[in-house]
């Protein structure tokens, strides 16, 4: 097991929330017919939480950003993955130890003031997109298609 102190962890663990993002968009792109409309809708939400998550760690407005977009296309969420990986790429490789612990103040979608660590945060946004993807997967299966294998443990395998 590697040990690069917990910013280690952290970039190991949004390399599997891309590759597990880019499987679950392999998989849409893979249906015949029409994608399964709750699969695409959770699927971009997990891409806009992503981002809204991004725009605080960076202390950006996120105040304009939708957490549950309407009408995204396959396309859409493509370009958002690959903006939402380069922008982690680069807060995450300006990242240090010590910053990990900083207090990131941010406004929910509510409008309530919240202040939580920048660990914290980043470990909610890996364990959210989790989550959702499961439910994205039995969707996928109660609409007749293959869902996407996007477990941790297959992704250290392929790695």
């Amino acid at each position: 097991m590697r040990d690069n102190g917990l910013k280690g962890h952290f970039i190991r663990q949004f390399k599997h929330v891309w590759w597990a993002d880019s499987r679950i968009a392999d998989a849409l792109a893979s249906v015949t017919g029409d994608i399964p409309e709750k699969a695409l809708r959770l699927y971009t939400h997990v891409l806009a939480a992503e981002h809204i998550w991004l725009l605080r760690l960076t202390q950006q407005d996120a105040s304009q950003a939708a957490i549950w977009p309407e009408h995204a296309a396959l396309s859409d969420c493509r370009r958002l993955l690959e903006l939402n990986k380069r922008g982690y790429q680069e807060y995450l490789g300006e990242l240090t130890e010590a910053s990990l612990s900083d207090g990131v103040a941010y406004r929910n979608s509510k409008g309530v003031l919240f202040e939580t660590s920048a660990a914290d945060i980043l470990a909610h946004v890996c364990l959210h997109g989790s989550y959702h993807r499961g439910q994205i997967a039995s969707y996928m299966r109660l609409e007749g298609h293959e869902p996407a294998n996007t477990d941790y443990i297959t992704y250290v395998r392929e790695e």
